[in-house]
């Protein structure tokens, strides 16, 4: 049965952003590790923080077993999240966070892809961004898995990555 005849439509795909040193990185490249997807902007005021920091804290429940999780943040904002900017925030989460920019159309072209609904929302001062903050879960070869919604505690989100690993819960 095809998928738009379940009623099913895919969810993901591959991309390439450049990462804060530039260097354009793929989903093919984390081939062999489930990769963690995040959708989100540096300037978010609440729920991405909150939500990477979960992500960091379940990367260190998981111990060793978090060298097999890439985790990866993806700017819906490239317009304010320059390369330098998305190095600090990364930074301030996980060393192995991954943060990922592209252009505009690329941006949109890739939350499509993952279903993410994102807008601009003007401000008094500048702008918010609206968006789905969804956690994605993919598997060793690019595939959607599972997604976590936001404020998923960080010990349900090993549990499932535990299981996605093959390992027990």
């Amino acid at each position: 049965m095809t998928e738009l005849m379940s009623g099913r439509a895919a969810v993901g795909g591959p991309f390439a952003l450049a990462d804060p040193a530039g260097t354009v990185r793929s989903l093919a490249e984390f081939r062999g590790k489930l990769v963690l997807v995040y959708f989100g902007y540096t300037q978010c005021p609440d729920v991405c923080p909150t939500d990477l920091a979960r992500i960091a804290a379940m990367l260190a429940a998981l111990g060793d077993d978090a060298r097999a999780i890439q985790p990866v943040f993806i700017t819906l904002d490239p317009a304010r999240d320059t390369l330098p900017v998305l190095r600090e925030y990364a930074a301030a989460f996980h060393p192995r966070l991954v943060a990922l920019r592209g252009s505009e159309e690329e941006t949109r072209r890739v939350a499509t892809s993952y279903k993410v609904f994102y807008e601009k929302v003007p401000q008094p001062r500048g702008y918010l961004i609206d968006h789905m903050p969804l956690t994605f879960l993919l598997d060793r070869e690019g595939q959607y898995v599972a997604f976590f919604p936001p404020g998923t505690p960080p010990e349900r989100m090993a549990v499932m990555v535990r299981e996605s690993m093959g390992g027990k819960p």
